[in-house]
């Protein structure tokens, strides 16, 4: 399961008495994901996901991720909003991890979506492309051509353990990408995790787009 930090009965009483979101029903871990620790929270209000954010996710980055969803949410697109602390917080600290609670989105991520469930999928990428203008806050794309170079070093000669000159062609093709490059399409936010286990479906349409975590600003084909 991919529940990184343990959160017990004692500790999510303390986290919700920051919170007014009611008193809670039901409480546990989400085995999908790979990246945080995920909990499925129900209260006599209504369904949350917590969140404690793990070793990828920047704590400085949580505005942008946080703040991007309620500025979306805001303008149509149906994505899970962070729901404030009594005091007005998006984030907090629980078992010294950051963490957040959002809205919980039904719906389902399918494996093998079909021809109308990916023209619904593009058409509400298109929205959710619009819907991001404007929002005042920005964020390099660590997973651009910045970021490869660096992951590219960080594996070293271990590539030619794979397959003998694996090296080398990564070598070759980060050089190549760093030359062809597209720099004139043009920009703005972009999820840059658009794939189906984070696009929600009820029946052949959209219900909702999650995991923010990896958007950014950057050309906006990068999603495709």
């Amino acid at each position: 399961m991919a529940v990184y930090t343990d959160v017990t009965f004692e500790d999510l009483e303390g986290l919700l008495a920051l919170y007014d979101i009611g008193t809670p029903l039901s409480f546990k871990g989400i085995a999908e994901g790979v990246e945080n620790s995920n909990f499925h929270l129900q209260t006599d209000r209504g369904d949350f996901i917590l969140t404690l954010y793990e070793k990828r996710v920047a704590v400085a980055d949580l505005p942008f991720y946080l703040g991007l969803m309620d500025h979306l949410a805001a303008r149509g697109i149906v994505c899970p909003q962070p729901v404030p602390t009594r005091d007005g917080r998006q984030s907090v600290t629980l078992n010294g991890k950051a963490a957040a609670i959002v809205t919980f989105l039904n719906g389902i991520s399918l494996r093998r979506p079909h021809v109308v469930h990916c023209a619904a999928a593009a058409a509400e990428l298109a929205r959710l492309h619009k819907a991001g203008e404007g929002f005042a806050l920005s964020r390099v794309n660590a997973l651009g051509p910045h970021g490869w170079k660096p992951l590219s070093d960080a594996i070293g000669n271990r590539a030619d353990e794979v397959e003998d000159g694996m090296r080398a062609l990564i070598d070759n093709s980060l050089a190549d990408l760093a030359r062809d490059w597209p720099n004139d399409l043009p920009t703005g936010i972009v999820h840059a995790d658009y794939f189906p286990d984070n696009v929600l479906f009820m029946h052949d349409a959209v219900g909702g787009v999650i995991d923010f975590y990896f958007a950014c600003n950057d050309m906006y084909a990068y999603d495709l």
